[in-house]
């Protein structure tokens, strides 16, 4: 099914206590979509979230690359005053406000989010990517570098072997193998695609690494200006 023309965007407090935070999880965990509304993929999104000045000051890079040939399109950067304390499992609300500012930049639209973070892959099903997705009305995938919650068996050792990620007898994303001989990485619907789908964009979005392009690509661009 496309995408609605004018999809809907929440809208809601970010300067909130840690416990209003988590009642606001469970409650945006139920408006994820786990099913596939996404049209034609032309342009993907990768996002990188780092901290300055001892925290004080969070810093979204997002970038842009043409699917499927993953070459750079375009590229934002935002820096804000950080308004939510490192709480584990609270991520999101420390580093969104930013990567919106960030997006909003951007002059190409992208048509689809891969967010280094997890998505359903969280104890409330409302991770970074999940949040980012509903926050920006987009379609989004967490790809993880590390293990938040669930357990898996071992993927086999091949591009594009994956094992599924299952919390309390629910299967919340999958282990991915990208390279031979490499760790998986976690990969989770973030909203308004599928677990197959997501597992399909990011195989298509690594190349040579471990990680999507995307992810390398705003890492990279996040890094030059750290040092610019």
């Amino acid at each position: 099914m496309p995408p609605d023309p004018r999809p809907p965007i929440i809208s809601h407090r970010w300067d909130l206590t840690p416990k209003e935070a988590v009642a606001l999880q469970r409650e945006l965990a139920g408006r994820v979509e786990r099913a596939d509304r996404i049209g034609e993929v032309r342009h993907v999104c990768g996002i990188d979230v780092g901290f300055e000045a001892g925290g004080a000051i969070t810093r979204a890079a997002v970038a842009v690359l043409a699917f499927p040939g993953l070459a750079l399109v375009e590229h934002a950067l935002a820096r804000r005053k950080t308004s939510f304390p490192y709480v584990p499992g609270l991520l999101s609300f420390r580093e969104i406000p930013a990567v919106l500012e960030a997006l909003a930049r951007l002059r190409t639209a992208p048509d689809l989010l891969l967010c280094d973070g997890h998505g359903i892959a969280h104890p409330r099903r409302c991770g970074l990517a999940s949040h980012t997705g509903l926050a920006a009305g987009l379609p989004s995938i967490g790809v993880a570098k590390t293990l938040l919650v669930g357990e898996h068996r071992a993927p086999r050792n091949r591009r594009g072997g994956w094992a599924p990620l299952v919390d309390a007898g629910e299967t919340i994303g999958a282990a991915l193998r990208t390279r031979v001989g490499v760790k998986p990485v976690y990969v989770s619907i973030g909203h308004r695609v599928s677990l197959a789908t997501a597992i399909e964009y990011v195989l298509a979005c690594c190349t040579r690494y471990r990680l999507p392009e995307t992810t390398r690509w705003a890492h990279r661009l996040a890094s030059q200006a750290l040092d610019s």
